[in-house]
């Protein structure tokens, strides 16, 4: 009431932009525990988990033959680590706080920002996760593991598409839910579920037959899989897949997903959901 409003520069408005979802980072990193370290920790297990999950499973059912010619631990990570990624974004994207939310009432707060800290604070607890995995790796397992991936930067350049691309389909998410929240509910469950297997992870693109393939191209999680192994293995050449569909895919879904978050924005009410 009381509060003096002073003009800010675009530097000045950036920085005070940049604090606010960094702080709202930090909440949605620490939302799982009150202690910081065993937050991030439980954050890391899940991924830690699921790796040697799929370790194990290949191991047991005999399916280690299937993978490309190289470090085994390295095919289980470029597709387990995408999965994740893009999984974990959707998740946080969609689940993020709408414009009905308590936070809102905050004057700072926005619906960007709560985005942005959504995506942001899951892309830091997936690579905080992927250097503790390939460290204890190198120091235990393997010491030549990173001198065996053909193009790290590739590797990085596609975890980061798969984000991307998990933050543009949970912003179509998003943008819907106030208006339908069970049904994309139930949506966004059943793709992150159909997900273990039409992201391809278990399978490589290359050795597929022509009318399996058509049942995992639409899926952009599936291209960006397919070329970090084509950058992770020097032998493996992806032909069936390319980064470029995932980008355009990702760069229109999140345009559709801004202008309905707009739109929602616009119209939503904190009454819709005082009948559910």
């Amino acid at each position: 009431m009381f509060q003096v409003n002073k003009p800010r520069s675009r530097l000045g408005s950036a920085v005070y932009i940049a604090e606010l979802i960094y702080h709202n980072s930090v909440r949605a990193v620490r939302k799982t525990h009150g202690n910081a370290i065993l937050a991030i920790l439980m954050n890391m297990l899940q991924t830690v988990i699921f790796v040697l999950a799929f370790f194990f499973m290949f191991q047991i059912l005999g399916m280690r033959g299937t993978a490309i010619r190289g470090d085994f631990m390295i095919y289980i990570m470029t597709g387990v680590f995408l999965y994740m990624t893009h999984s974990k974004t959707l998740g946080a994207v969609a689940g993020s706080e709408g414009p009905a939310s308590p936070m809102m009432q905050h004057a700072p707060m926005n619906t960007a920002i709560a985005i942005a800290s959504a995506m942001l604070s899951t892309l830091y607890i997936q690579l905080l996760s992927l250097l503790a995995i390939m460290f204890v790796y190198d120091v235990a397992f393997n010491p030549f593991v990173l001198q065996e991936i053909h193009d790290p930067i590739g590797c990085l350049a596609m975890i980061l598409l798969s984000w991307f691309s998990g933050a543009a389909i949970g912003m179509v998410f998003l943008a819907v839910k106030p208006w339908f929240p069970t049904p994309v509910s139930i949506i966004s469950t059943v793709y992150q579920r159909a997900n273990m297997i039409a992201s391809g992870k278990m399978f490589v693109a290359n050795a597929m037959p022509g009318y399996m393939l058509v049942m995992f191209d639409w899926n952009p999680l599936f291209h960006s899989i397919d070329q970090s192994r084509g950058y992770a293995f020097v032998d493996y050449n992806p032909r069936n897949s390319n980064w470029e569909y995932a980008l355009y895919l990702s760069l229109v879904l999140i345009m559709i997903g801004l202008m309905g978050e707009f739109f929602t924005r616009k119209h939503a009410s904190a009454s819709w959901s005082a009948r559910r």
